[in-house]
């Protein structure tokens, strides 16, 4: 009988943050196994905005266009006033740019967002295993050993790093004894998804606004149900069933034409903002509300904790194939200081919300978060235009050699990283290295800047290269007289051209 290998990363949680690092080392080719306490997959919409940078996510991780076919972009909000309804956008609407192709927020309910990520990483070849529980956590200078509990008794699986990505009640964390100081903000809340009869589905229907007596109705697109919301007393039990959610509803609305026949999930929460101590403990890391929980408000939770996991994905994937371990460092450095700047936000926005009509805008899409202060991140001379070394690299429309239209994130797409050399000789970049793809524009460039987007959205002059990382951020700007810095800063995450890691510079 052969022997099953161990996986060289155990990933404890299957909610979106555990299937986005999964697919992650998956198309990385790294091994792993992915857990769940849970008897199967979440079957609440919970989780419903997904913000444009997390789209771009999607985008490279080849799963966006199910994930938009899945839902849809957010309804008018009707407020019912006492002067009838009155009908307000719910984003504040842009077009998309060449820079940045996603604009608008989708409304995805969660359970079908993490629908298409499962999708997504079986045709890697790969499943979450429902039904099994870490109970335990041994680690040492040179792995961790995981004891899980599964339907057909206890196993002990021994891997080089644990990830919890098991959400707010955290067992990892709290096997660990980490911190997770912050606050309850005062707010208990009920939300469920409901079938209902006597309401349209072309709007997020909303009654008794910055009152305690609000509730509101929002159609989930891609299922025939809604999304029930609305806060509630700490000191009640709340009846979940249909005929308690109706009677609830009736209350506060008068409107007796709007029943709930169905529901399919429901839950009461208090809300709460909070952020781990650390992230790391040794070997065992922490990604997604595991690190942080958010109110809903903003709609940044799952974001947040997609984009922990997408940043941790490949610094694993480097470290195992013998990166110097300060690179997963980083994933802390990066992270938790984003984790807090959205808690911020999303407090502000739970405390507008109370008291005036409220859309949002540009500060919910995530595209300016960035690592401008991040030890990865190559410090350059004052730039007058474009973006900074840290921040989000920008799309732009261009043309290959070869004739055909193609996209800056066409290139990015994979676990790579990318030079890009601007009007720049080609003989002049660094030596061709694994996991590097490097591409010019300009004469004997194989690509070409046609219409100008790439001088645009990067501010670039002739001559000038960019480093974009892994995860689409930019690492270094410099002329062809520094790329000896490029060169020291692959060789010092890993990207060699034969050898050993020269280790962390």
């Amino acid at each position: 009988m052969s022997r099953v290998p161990e996986p060289e990363v155990i990933i404890c949680g299957a909610g979106a943050a555990g299937l986005t690092l999964a697919i992650d080392l998956a198309r990385r080719n790294v091994g792993f196994l992915l857990i769940d306490k849970a008897a199967g997959p979440f079957r609440g919409s919970r989780g419903k905005g997904i913000q444009p940078r997390s789209q771009e996510v999607f985008e490279d991780l080849g799963v966006i266009d199910r994930i938009v076919a899945s839902g849809g972009e957010y309804p008018v909000q009707r407020f019912y006033t006492d002067e009838g309804p009155v009908d307000r956008s719910a984003v504040e609407l842009s077009g998309p740019t060449p820079a940045e192709p996603y604009q608008i927020p989708l409304l995805v309910p969660q359970f079908l967002t993490e629908r298409c990520l499962r999708e997504r990483l079986a045709e890697f070849g790969h499943a979450p295993l429902y039904g099994h529980e870490l109970i335990g956590i041994d680690q040492d200078d040179d792995g961790v050993s995981a004891r899980i509990a599964t339907p057909s008794g206890e196993r002990t699986v021994r891997a080089a790093y644990l990830v919890g990505a098991d959400g707010g009640s955290s067992f990892v964390r709290k096997s660990l004894d980490i911190g997770f100081p912050g606050r309850t903000l005062g707010v208990r809340a009920v939300v469920a998804d409901v079938r209902a009869d006597g309401v349209s589905a072309d709007a997020w229907h909303r009654w008794g606004h910055s009152t305690d007596a609000q509730i509101s109705l929002c159609p989930l697109y891609g299922t025939d149900m809604f999304q029930y919301q609305g806060p509630v007393p700490f000191d009640v039990d709340i009846d979940l069933s249909a005929a308690g959610l109706t009677a609830l509803f009736h209350e506060r609305t008068g409107r007796t034409d709007i029943v709930v026949r169905e529901v399919s999930w429901a839950s009461v929460f208090s809300m709460n903002a909070r952020l781990a101590d650390t992230y790391r403990r040794g070997r065992v890391l922490l990604t997604g509300d595991a690190a942080h929980v958010h109110p809903p408000t903003g709609g940044q939770g799952l974001n947040t904790g997609v984009q922990d996991a997408y940043n941790l994905g490949w610094k694993l994937a480097a470290v195992l194939d013998g990166a110097p371990d300060p690179l997963l460092t980083s994933y802390e450095q990066e992270r938790r200081p984003i984790a807090e700047a959205v808690l911020g936000l999303s407090e502000r926005l739970l405390e507008a919300a109370k008291s005036r009509f409220t859309s949002r805008g540009r500060e919910v899409s995530q595209l300016d978060l960035g690592y401008v202060d991040s030890p990865l991140t190559i410090a350059a001379p004052r730039r007058d235009k474009g973006p900074l070394a840290g921040e989000r690299a920008p799309d732009a429309p261009l043309t290959g050699a070869g004739g055909l239209d193609t996209r800056l994130f066409s290139l990015f797409q994979g676990p790579h990283w990318t030079l890009l050399g601007y009007e720049a000789d080609r003989a002049a970049a660094p030596t061709a290295r694994k996991g590097l793809h490097i591409h010019t524009t300009g004469p004997r460039g194989d690509l070409n800047d046609t219409g100008g987007h790439v001088r645009d959205a990067y501010g670039l002059a002739a001559g000038q290269w960019v480093l974009i990382r892994p995860d689409g951020y930019i690492a270094a700007i410099a002329d062809t007289t520094d790329l000896h810095t490029i060169e020291a800063h692959l060789d010092a995450v890993g990207l060699r051209t034969g050898g050993a890691s020269p280790g962390w510079r």
